[in-house]
């Protein structure tokens, strides 16, 4: 079994070039140790370069368009029964790279294998009601599921559910390893048109640090910029770069703190609900200047799957300015005779994460509590929760926060997911995920701040780009202009 499929060389971005008279010139921003390979999933979380390349050039079943829409990918067309239980896709005619014909048990194999309890897929739990995958004839395979799942096929367009076979993908990109440099992986994507010419797409894909891309854009060698977050916002301002190119996903996830141990102060949920009290929401959304962000101080956000929009807790309704006195009496009062408290925190580097560190440290210092950034010499007692939701199901918000997770959970919440997930009923799942986000947020398991930030820079030859819910941003007709209805 290959744990890791090399396709291309390592990605150590010195520069970038301009793009080819044809080829779009895309830079996908990740760590200076990123490599652009596609990588199993099984095997762990993948890297949002390992992402992006391999939504490109590893479909699966179905994929995301421009728009977060589903649309064809392995799969030409599929039905749902009417209970919701099983999902039915034929296979189009195809081959994998190395020719062979693509049949359905090599694609029920390849799912299963991502869904097994080996399997360390970072979405493999999302797919908990899946009961088994079963290849029906040649072309057709069929998904059993224990309840229903509408946001299946959201799940399922993920990359961390396309497939690969002896190290390659079916595509819609190849990558041209022949004509790979050192820092551009050439990717080619060929459209068979009856009674004409094929259409060609070339895309230069490279990845690097955020700031060497958005220099690179500045300078205008990049056409395109993916993977933007909140930690490198800040590089983009510091950039003679318009205003215009900063295009932002309206995503749906988690942005919060999560307690890290099982000991430490952090374990008094007293003292966990004084810290998220005390937080400026308000004053950390202004800082970060994004267009359309609101503060959060709930687990879940509005629009989600099956469920009304997220209660606010009574205390939000009150100004910061007018409660911060009394948050400060209690904080005293909570210390009494003993050693001031003192918190450490894991944040990523980047600006925009030295932004949300002051402003943490203002909030909990105006009512006597210190924070420092954890380190070599300082445990972490909080850490950053940045996730986008694979879908709009609520249940992926608080299966975030399972005991086989998170050292401070709820046994109570646990159950009622596990209720939840076995549910025949909408209604009663509803019910039972309604339940278990009331007793994580009451016991503030999490200290929510705002929805994630992402975001993209977007030249003038990129046509076919559209923010969405998903982030997920296929390679495919950059260079068309989508029209109104996105067809």
């Amino acid at each position: 079994m290959r744990r890791l499929i090399l396709i291309a060389a390592v990605m150590a971005l010195g520069g970038c070039k301009p793009a080819g008279k044809e080829a779009l010139a895309v830079i996908v921003i990740g760590s200076a140790s990123d490599k652009l390979q596609l990588a199993d999933p099984a095997d762990g979380p993948l890297s949002a370069p390992r992402q992006l390349l391999m939504q490109n050039v590893a479909q699966g079943l179905v994929r995301f368009d421009a728009r977060g829409q589903i649309e064809p990918g392995l799969a030409e067309r599929w039905n749902v029964s009417d209970d919701g239980l099983s999902y039915i896709f034929r296979i189009g005619a195809g081959k994998w790279p190395d020719g062979r014909t693509i049949h359905a048990r090599d694609v029920a194999r390849l799912l299963t294998r991502q869904l097994r309890p080996a399997s360390r897929n970072s979405v493999k739990d999302a797919l908990g009601a899946v009961q088994e995958i079963v290849a029906m004839t040649d072309r057709v395979i069929e998904i059993r599921l224990a309840a229903p799942r509408p946001n299946l096929l959201q799940l399922l367009a993920q990359p961390e559910f396309a497939l690969t076979r002896e190290g390659m993908g079916t595509g819609p990109f190849q990558p041209q390893l022949r004509t790979a440099a050192k820092d551009v992986m050439p990717l080619l994507f060929v459209e068979r048109v009856v009674g004409g010419p094929d259409r060609r797409e070339l895309v230069d894909l490279s990845a690097a640090p955020a700031a060497r891309a958005i220099a690179a854009f500045g300078a205008g060698k990049a056409d395109l910029v993916l993977g933007g977050t909140f930690a490198d916002l800040p590089l983009v301002g510091r950039t003679k770069i318009a205003r215009s190119t900063v295009r932002f996903d309206p995503v749906a996830g988690l942005f919060g703190l999560v307690p890290t141990r099982r000991s430490g102060p952090l374990v008094n949920p007293v003292l966990r609900d004084l810290l998220n009290r005390s937080i400026d929401r308000d004053a950390l959304i202004a800082a970060f200047g994004v267009p359309g962000l609101t503060p959060r101080a709930t687990l879940l956000q509005s629009g989600l799957e099956g469920l009304g929009g997220p209660v606010q807790p009574a205390w939000i309704a009150t100004p910061l300015a007018e409660r911060r006195a009394a948050l400060a009496a209690e904080a005293k009062a909570l210390v009494g005779s003993g050693a001031p408290i003192s918190l450490a925190i894991a944040l990523p580097d980047g600006p925009g994460a030295t932004i949300l560190f002051d402003r943490l440290a203002a909030d909990w210092g105006a009512i006597g509590i210190a924070l420092v950034r954890a380190g070599p010499d300082r445990v972490a007692d909080l850490r950053l929760i940045d996730a986008v939701a694979p879908s709009s199901s609520p249940a992926w918000f608080i299966r975030s926060f399972r005991c086989t997770i998170v050292p401070l959970c709820s046994t109570e919440a646990d159950k009622a997911m596990d209720d939840a997930r076995a549910a025949l009923v909408a209604d009663q799942r509803a019910a039972f995920i309604s339940e278990a986000n009331r007793l994580v947020e009451k016991q503030t398991l999490f200290l929510p701040l705002a929805a994630p930030i992402r975001w993209s820079l977007v030249g003038n030859r990129v046509q076919g780009f559209a923010e969405n819910i998903v982030a997920r941003h296929p390679l495919t007709r950059l260079g068309d202009r989508l029209s109104r209805d996105g067809q």
